[in-house]
């Protein structure tokens, strides 16, 4: 734990050796002593945790001693000493920033422990956000985040980067598995908005009659089972950036409201009246071509053109071969990383036999494939055989298994799941089934 510095500015001797007593008491605490307000300016720029200030030091105002402070030392926290109990004056010196106002009395010991107690408390959390907001924009850091050389991958880098360094509204399109929500997290944790939130909705997982809900929020009673207010993701999102996953899958209802919003810059609550003005960047992704979806008629033109912003292509691995061994090798090290082992290696067969593949799960897809491979391998060197390339379903396969119809459909069905991303409108066009069906499957899968 560090060090926490305090500065001491008070003329009366006794008191000040009082004070420095009392507070070097405490542990990890460091004092210094001063007796005007000219050398507290002058130690100033050293930059104390903590400054406790004598209101009526013999050459300085005490309110104009703390707003210097303040100037020079924003993140100083002062805590004003005074023999006067003025409550017009302690009102103003908390206004002007001081932490606290103490009376000289003789509980003033015990109340300046615990102010001082409290701010180290304060400051060791500050401390602490800062470095996990550290370790995120780290985590994120473009470099250490995205993988490749090819030139369909440093294309897309220069895109992201732009991205990352305006306000625009971007929309990111790919296969399933080519890692569309982990760029724009990349985008955010990367821009002006990294300290404000990144908020998610996935549009295919939520049932379009509750996608304004979730979006807007409701107010309690708007409907069946709104048994509190709830603020919807545009609100949560303030001030940062909302990522809508699957936007293609929203039906014309829900695209007229999104348009609306977009354009007014303000939402309303279901169920209410107050006009709520919104601040967040807009981040959307789809794994449809949104182009031949307004041509077709399901997606609005007008919605495609608020959304478009600076659009992020996310090539397929299959276009980007030379990327797929750096890849490997770096999930290769993740993988070590997490259990702490030793170097793995890749033999000539096994590099042969992934560079062969058309990874129709793209980045995912080889993840998952090096992880197994990883489990399977001996003496720290995989080979072709630890790799296993997993195909679609197959009927055969599942007449292997002795089940029943019902537990043969249910495989299908999460089989595809798994295949489109969870996507589950997109498995009822493809199995050409109910989407009721599928969250009756999923409901008793639970």
């Amino acid at each position: 734990m560090s060090l926490i510095n305090i500065l001491i500015a008070e003329d009366d001797n006794w008191y000040a050796d009082f004070l420095s007593y009392q507070l070097g008491l405490l542990p990890l605490y460091s004092v210094t002593v001063v007796k005007s307000g000219k050398e507290l300016l002058q130690k100033i720029d050293e930059f104390p945790d903590i400054v406790t200030l004598d209101y009526h030091l013999p050459d300085m105002d005490g309110l104009k001693l703390l707003k210097r402070i303040k100037e020079r030392s924003p993140n100083t926290e002062v805590i004003i000493v005074s023999g006067q109990n003025d409550v017009g004056v302690a009102v103003e010196l908390l206004r002007e920033g001081a932490y606290d106002y103490i009376v000289k009395d003789v509980d003033s010991k015990e109340r300046l422990w615990h102010v001082v107690s409290k701010i180290k408390e304060q400051q060791s959390l500050k401390g602490r956000i800062q470095e996990l907001e550290k370790e995120v924009r780290s985590k994120y850091n473009f470099g250490k985040l995205l993988i490749g050389q090819s030139e369909e991958f440093v294309k897309m880098f220069k895109l992201l980067e732009k991205a990352a360094q305006s306000m625009i509204n971007v929309s990111i399109s790919g296969e399933t598995g080519t890692g569309k929500e982990v760029v724009a997290k990349a985008i955010h944790f990367n821009s002006a908005q990294s300290k404000n939130k990144f908020v998610t909705i996935n549009v295919a997982a939520i049932p379009s009659e509750l996608i304004e809900s979730e979006l807007f929020g409701h107010e309690k009673g708007s409907f069946t089972g709104a048994i509190a207010t709830r603020i919807g993701k545009f609100e949560e999102a303030q001030n940062g950036t909302l990522f809508i996953d699957e936007v293609g899958e929203l039906d014309i209802n829900s695209q007229v409201k999104l348009l609306r919003v977009l354009q007014e810059r303000e939402i309303q609550r279901v169920g209410g009246n107050k006009t709520i003005a919104i601040s967040c960047r807009i981040i959307c992704a789809t794994h449809r071509n949104l182009e031949e979806e307004v041509a077709k008629g399901n997606f609005r033109q007008d919605l495609y053109y608020r959304l478009i912003g600076l659009p992020v292509v996310l090539p397929p691995l299959r276009d980007r071969k030379e990327d797929i061994l750096i890849l490997a090798k770096h999930f290769i090290d993740g993988y070590v990383k997490s259990i702490k082992g030793e170097s793995i290696q890749f033999d000539e067969g096994a590099r042969k036999k992934l560079m062969q593949h058309t990874y129709p799960g793209n980045v995912r897809e080889l993840k998952s494939i090096i992880d197994l491979a990883c489990v399977m391998c001996d003496d720290s060197l995989i080979e072709a055989k630890d790799i296993t390339f997993m195909g679609g379903t197959s009927v055969n396969n599942l007449m292997n298994g002795n089940l029943t119809l019902k537990q043969m459909t249910t495989k299908i069905i999460l089989q595809c799941l798994d295949e489109e991303d969870q996507n589950i409108p997109a498995v009822s066009k493809r199995l050409d089934i109910g989407k009721s069906t599928i969250y009756r499957i999923l409901k008793q899968e639970e």
